[in-house]
């Protein structure tokens, strides 16, 4: 079996999506979207690079989980490995995390966005009825109130879910 090469660089990238904890306590994933710099070299169709990143490093997932959001602009350092199959994105171990420039503050107005772990919410202000996904989109169901979210959740969990 033949090793991925590997390569220690730093990327400079936007964040595609709410990071997500990682599989290991301390843990967390994201995707970042890396653009090329010489764009105006390259043919006007070339495409963006997606690298799945992840790290072990506590603090970094503790940034990454309170404080970075979808189109923040960061410079990641780590170890890239290369795809042994086409079609899926190089994956990047973090070892250093740095802010370039934060995206503004969405503004959601009656939208409250919640997040327990792996899932989602949306509350309404007029609805009464919850919407719960998991944060990479999985639809889990809809919650007729908001009591009810967690046993939703449970139930999605436990694969008893209707």
């Amino acid at each position: 079996m033949m090793a991925s090469p590997q390569t220690h660089l730093a990327i400079d990238g936007y964040v595609d999506a709410i990071p997500a904890p990682g599989l290991g306590w301390g843990t967390a994933v994201f995707d970042l979207i890396h653009s090329p710099t010489n764009a105006d070299q390259l043919d006007p169709d070339a495409p963006d690079t997606v690298y799945a990143c992840t790290t072990a490093d506590p603090r970094i997932t503790d940034v990454l989980l309170r404080e970075i959001q979808p189109g923040d602009f960061l410079r990641v350092t780590g170890t890239l490995i290369q795809p042994t199959t086409e079609g899926t994105p190089a994956r990047l171990t973090v070892d250093a995390l740095e802010v370039l420039n934060a995206a503004p503050a969405p503004v959601l107005y009656d939208l409250v966005l919640e997040r327990w772990g792996n899932h989602a919410t949306v509350f309404n202000a007029d609805r009464d009825s919850v919407p719960v996904f998991t944060v990479d989109g999985t639809w889990i169901g809809e919650a007729l109130t908001p009591d009810a979210i967690l046993d939703l959740i449970d139930a999605f969990e436990n694969g008893t879910a209707r």
